[in-house]
């Protein structure tokens, strides 16, 4: 309980921090890497199949993270004793998320993924109520019917016909799908096992914790990998510029955006962090526009619009 008070008191503090350059900077830096990791997955669509693309990331990100979380390995018996929930983070953080989100790349644009999967607070928040007993308030419902008009909107491309009529692009029901595990693994970390709470968890830093479920994680990819090249075989197509995409989708996405993100939280708060992470369509749409050529429409902002106003509404107290 001393510890618990102690993380409150600090949680509180440092939501009372000013946002300075620096502290903008740092929460800037997660959701632009974020939009770059949608626009590279999108430009390597034909040059490596999703799932070996994700593999790769994450076997990449597992060799870089080695030299910061390599204690980890010092105490294996932390490890198998809790592998079943460590497995179940990497299935959803790392094998499923990313891999649908590449495979959703294949059919729509970085600037609809982004922009459904910034919806994601709310499919935490209906999650939590539906499997974990959480109260859900009025002004909670009311922001997830904004959040979800806005997603409505991306899926209907701004036309009554088309949502009268709705034909879902492939694409648009991954990254759906990619939402509704991230918003398990979301409650995963949140209500995790005995042996991952309090005085029982591990000592692990955020290298070891992250290299921990990447472990399994770049397992389950590589199942799926496997998988990809019996049902659907596709030559990887090596270049110099595929070299430098992988490195940047293991490296800016996977571990400097997660470190930039858990300092920021800790010195602004959860609230002015979800403020942040809601850049992340625009930063795509601005990329997609530069290195795509594929211009947001009225409806894009019209839904980004709706799914800020609903995430905003739903944390008000």
């Amino acid at each position: 309980m001393l510890e618990l008070r102690r993380g409150h008191a600090g949680a509180a503090a440092a939501m009372r921090n000013p946002i300075t350059l620096r502290l903008a900077f740092l929460m800037s830096l997660p959701p632009l890497m974020w939009a770059g990791n949608a626009v590279v997955g999108r430009t390597l669509v034909g040059s490596v199949g999703p799932m070996t693309l994700n593999a790769l990331r994450w076997w990449i990100a597992l060799v870089l993270l080695l030299p910061l979380g390599w204690r980890l390995l010092r105490r294996p018996h932390d490890i198998v004793t809790r592998w079943k929930h460590l497995a179940l983070l990497g299935l959803l953080g790392v094998g499923s998320y990313n891999a649908l989100q590449y495979l959703a790349l294949q059919t729509s644009t970085p600037i609809n993924v982004t922009l459904i999967a910034s919806s994601s607070p709310v499919w935490v928040l209906l999650f939590g109520a539906l499997f974990y007993g959480e109260k859900v308030k009025a002004l909670q419902w009311a922001g997830a019917v904004l959040s979800l008009s806005g997603v409505g909107l991306v899926l209907s491309r701004g036309s009554l016909d088309t949502l009268l009529h709705i034909r879902f692009v492939a694409g648009d029901l991954y990254i759906l799908l990619a939402i509704a595990l991230w918003a398990l693994y979301s409650w995963q970390l949140a209500r995790p096992p005995q042996a991952m709470r309090g005085a029982a968890r591990p000592p692990w830093n955020w290298a070891e914790f992250l290299l921990a479920q990447v472990v399994f994680g770049a397992l389950w990819a590589s199942l799926a990998a496997a998988a990809e090249a019996q049902v659907a075989p596709m030559p990887i197509a090596w270049s110099a510029g595929l070299i430098a995409a992988l490195l940047y989708i293991a490296v800016g996405p996977s571990l400097i955006a997660y470190r930039c993100w858990g300092l920021g939280v800790a010195e602004a708060g959860p609230a002015a962090a979800a403020f942040f992470s809601n850049l992340t369509p625009v930063f795509a749409a601005l990329l997609s526009a530069g290195l795509l050529g594929e211009l947001a429409q009225w409806y894009h902002a019209v839904a980004f619009g709706l799914i800020v106003a609903g995430i905003v509404v739903s944390s008000r107290r």
